[in-house]
Formats: C-alpha cells, structure tokens, sequence
C-alpha cells in the first residue's frame, strides 16, 4: 500500500504542516428539521463529535479563538489552520448566511482556508459557483457524507438521498475545481465484507481528492441504539481490532492511491457509546485508540 496520507496532501498544497480548526456554524439537516425527517439517520448523534467549545451561541471567530490553543495541544507544529464546519450540514442555509458564516471565518488572521462539511442534497449551482469563486483566492474543500455506495443500505439508514446523488454532488464540485473529500462508514447493517472493498473500487472512479473512513459505532442517543435494544441483531456485530484492520488493508490496497486518507477509523468519549463491548481494548483492558490502526498499518506497509 502506498495511499497518500492527509498531511503529506497538505504539505504538497501549503508547504507544512496544517490543523483544521472545527467550528459550528449554527446549521441543522434536512433530516432533523422536518423536510425529510426528524430522527436523523439511524447512526448519528451529531453531539459526540462536536468539540466543547463549538457552540452556536459563540461567533465564528470566537470559535477559531478558542479552537486554536485547544486544538494546538495535540499539533503543536501546526503553522496554518482550516476553519472545518462539522456541524450538522454546514451548506443548509440560504446563500446570504452561508456567506456570512464562511467569510468571517476566512476573516480571521489565522485561517487559510475552509473545510465544509455537509450532505450531498444540500448543495446547488449557486451555493457551489460562490465557493468556487472562493476558491480561487483560499482553499475550500467540501467533505460530503458518502456514508455507503448502496442505495439499499442508504434507504435502512434513513438517509434520504441516493448514491446518484452523491455522485452527481461530487462531480458537480470536482469540475469547479473545489477540492472534494467524503465520508464512508464500513459495516453498516446489511453489507458485506465483499461490498465494503468493492465501494473503494467505486469510490475509486470519482474525483475525490480525501477520504475519511471509520467503523460502525453504536452512539447513545441514536435511532441506531433505539433498534439495537429492540432487536440486538438487527445491529451487526461488531469488527474486532484485527477484522477491522485487515479490512482497512484490503480496502486501500484497491483504493485509488492519490486518494489522500484522512481517518482510517473514530472514537467518541465513552459517555457517547451506547455498548462499551464494542470499543477496542488491548489485552492489558487499556483502550485502542483510532490512531493505533494508522500507525499499525504503516508498520506493515
């Protein structure tokens, strides 16, 4: 395997070393508003990934603020940072508030660039021709949830969009020259192992510039957990360390290797997990964290 790593991407666009920077941009989903749901999609909880300073309440810049030294404790090398909209669909608002989100952020001393990240239902020409016209002073990047290639596993999950739209939304990004990264979850419920690698294949065809991958997680709060404790088996196991880092091998030995991965796979807090059994733990009961499966696999590269 020789798939490039998300810092070496960044170091070949700013020259170093680069820290994204999550803020929340106040937004929601179309999902949770009433437009096509309420619940969300069956995994999410949007609350466990969000950081303690990301409130809506705070502006942008405050976020940034705050966000820096936070962030800076874990990369201190760090010489330029991305504004990154994780919250929620962060282009799910009309074009005047978007534009006053993302042009404060840009506003601010700090910030190269932005990363946007959002559904692929969410976006149009128009808000895409703005950030394209962005895009041509700062880098902009959006990062849209693929989450799976199937419509089948799209539809269980409540999704509420097809994969043809995720396709149409990457390729409609790609041509503006926006640089364009996705989110893919591995073991959803109903797919298999061999449907999991043949999704990089797929993935592999469009033009992505990232990836972020991670397994399944069982998150309190979830439409997912509500299933789970109804029916335990209609949530599929879950991988052990090892199954999950032979799977991760195998999926970027087929990967399109100028793909540069971002993730490989996610933890949340413990007070986020609805089944502790399913977080990975080394002999010793101590915690395997995401980051060990990185370093695992480029031991055996």
């Amino acid at each position: 395997m020789h798939n490039l790593t998300y810092p070496d991407y960044c170091r070949r666009i700013f020259g170093t070393t680069v820290r994204k920077i999550p803020v929340n941009g106040g937004f929601t989903c179309p999902n949770r508003d009433g437009t096509l749901g309420h619940n969300g999609c069956t995994f999410c909880n949007g609350e466990a990934f969000v950081p303690s300073y990301c409130r809506s309440a705070s502006t942008i810049t405050q976020q940034i603020d705050q966000g820096i030294p936070f962030h800076s404790r874990r990369n201190r090398n760090a010489t330029h940072y991305l504004a990154y909209f994780q919250s929620y669909s962060s282009t799910y608002a009309p074009l005047h508030l978007l534009q006053q989100r993302y042009e404060e952020a840009l506003s601010h001393p700090a910030i190269s660039g932005l990363v946007i990240s959002t559904r692929p239902d969410c976006i149009d020409d128009e808000k895409l021709d703005y950030l394209a016209s962005l895009a041509q002073h700062h880098y902009i990047a959006i990062e849209y949830g693929i989450e799976s290639c199937y419509d089948q596993t799209l539809r269980l999950v409540n999704r509420g969009h097809d994969f043809a739209c995720t396709q149409h939304a990457i390729r409609n990004t790609a041509i503006r020259n926006i640089a364009v990264g996705g989110h893919l979850i591995l073991g959803l419920p109903g797919e298999t192992r061999q449907q999991i690698l043949d999704e990089a294949d797929i993935l592999s065809s469009l033009p992505l510039s990232t990836l972020k991958l991670h397994q399944l997680q069982l998150l309190k709060g979830s439409e997912l957990e509500r299933q789970w404790r109804d029916d335990p088996a209609s949530v599929p196991p879950p991988f052990t360390f090892e199954e999950y880092t032979l799977l991760i091998q195998d999926f970027l030995a087929r990967l399109r290797p100028d793909i540069a991965i971002e993730r490989l796979a996610a933890g949340v807090p413990p007070r986020y997990q609805a089944d502790p059994s399913r977080c990975w733990r080394h002999p010793d009961g101590s915690w395997i964290r995401p980051a060990d499966i990185a370093h695992l696999l480029s031991h055996n590269q």
